[in-house]
């Protein structure tokens, strides 16, 4: 059974005369470094000169150049896109290393897949919240926690370990519950949910509506019944907070009885080996070398399907639908 670390078993002493340093502030960067800041660490903040930099200024921290950061900092938390990371890394992040420094990963994405490489002599952890950043705030504030994969991949130092609880205790995580995973696990995880269980939803969705346009009912009818009313979405809460089956008991009687003695019909043999298929190209680094060719050759499918996506008409479906409920 898989480890898991409460608030009890973390102490943030051991970052208590450390400077951290949150390269990155995004969403998560953001939230990250408040919360840490507001757990009473030391935390300074290393972007380029944009809009963040501003940002990261006008919550009162002290901002640097990612490399002056990486310089300062003894506990670097890498929190911009998997993307842009092993450039950053390679070219700001790693002349300023000192040996002993610890960096924190918040997805096992690159170390998984090979590509950054980081030196010996430092500690090298994960602390991947599962949950969005404003999420992260918020829940910190409510004292209620969220979940978090943490992980370590090199142990220089021997306190490692100790070192990721501590950072999963500062922004809050410890109060739900953080478990310990290797950075292979999250990576392969974060993208099957993505890959596979994302797209199959969607499909299915998508299928849905387009079952019932033809079947002659009003959009914005259909448009309020499966998505906008946000019933489905109370529903998936109830799930997170009673489990798949119980919640079923909110639900009446002719419900319960549909949605059983239909699911079966649902059971096509070919979306497990779909996902099958789809899990194997990301164990086996086939998808990470994939994105990896489509950057560097600028971008084409990714920017040719995003445009097909912003002409689906499900964008004028959902407009018409808020139009009609003064949702907007």
């Amino acid at each position: 059974m898989a480890k898991v670390y409460y608030d009890h078993d973390a102490d943030l002493g051991f970052l208590k005369d450390k400077t951290i340093g949150a390269i990155g502030y995004g969403n998560q960067g953001r939230a990250q470094a408040l919360n840490l800041r507001d757990s009473g660490l030391q935390v300074i903040i290393g972007v380029h000169a944009d809009e963040t930099h501003q940002q990261a200024t006008s919550d009162g921290f002290k901002v640097f150049s990612i490399p002056e950061a990486s310089t300062q900092a003894q506990v670097l938390l890498l929190l911009i896109p998997d993307e842009v990371m092993p450039e950053a890394f390679e070219n700001e992040v790693l002349p300023g290393l000192s040996q002993g420094d610890t960096l924190c990963f918040a997805s096992g994405y690159n170390i998984a897949f090979n590509l950054i490489e980081p030196p010996n002599g430092i500690d090298v952890i994960m602390v991947a919240p599962r949950m969005i950043g404003a999420g992260v705030r918020q829940r910190y504030f409510e004292r209620k926690g969220f979940p978090s994969f943490i992980g370590v991949h090199q142990d220089a130092s021997g306190n490692a370990l100790n070192t990721a609880l501590a950072i999963a205790k500062g922004i809050g995580s410890t109060r739900s519950g953080v478990m310990l995973l290797s950075f292979a696990a999250e990576a392969e995880l974060d993208l099957f949910t993505e890959q596979a269980f994302g797209p199959a939803f969607g499909q299915v969705l998508l299928s849905a509506i387009q079952t019932l346009i033809d079947a002659g009912y009003p959009v914005e009818a259909i448009m309020m019944e499966l998505i906008l009313s946000g019933e489905f979405a109370y529903s998936m809460q109830k799930i997170v907070e009673m489990g798949f089956f119980p919640q079923m008991e909110l639900h009446s009687h002719t419900s319960q009885y549909g949605s059983m003695t239909r699911s079966a019909r649902f059971m096509n043999p070919q979306v497990p080996q779909t996902m099958q298929e789809v899990l194997e190209e990301i164990r086996s680094g086939a998808f990470a070398k994939e994105w990896e060719a489509e950057q560097k050759a600028g971008l084409p499918v990714f920017n040719q399907i995003k445009e097909m996506r912003n002409q689906h008409p499900i964008a004028e479906w959902e407009r018409a639908t808020r139009q009609a409920f003064h949702m907007d």
